[in-house]
């Protein structure tokens, strides 16, 4: 006995739908996650004195423009 063909596209239909709406609620978690944390290093930051503060950035900012130097070498 074999299967229909219409049988067969609708079990892949299905499939393919369960692993979109997986990596659907993949990609919401994992944003969800960076958004917490971004709000958390906000918070640490606005807690910093003002002189600390501008410490902290810029040398986050330095980090930053080596790292970007770097690989474009």
């Amino acid at each position: 006995m074999s299967l229909s063909p219409r049988i067969i596209r609708a079990a892949l239909l299905a499939a393919a739908a369960i692993v979109l709406a997986a990596a659907a609620a993949q990609l919401h978690d994992k944003r969800q996650t960076a958004e917490l944390t971004v709000e958390n290093i906000r918070k640490q930051l606005d807690a910093l004195d003002p002189v600390t503060r501008a410490a902290v950035i810029g040398r986050l900012s330095s980090d930053e423009v080596k790292k970007v130097r770097s690989q474009g070498h």
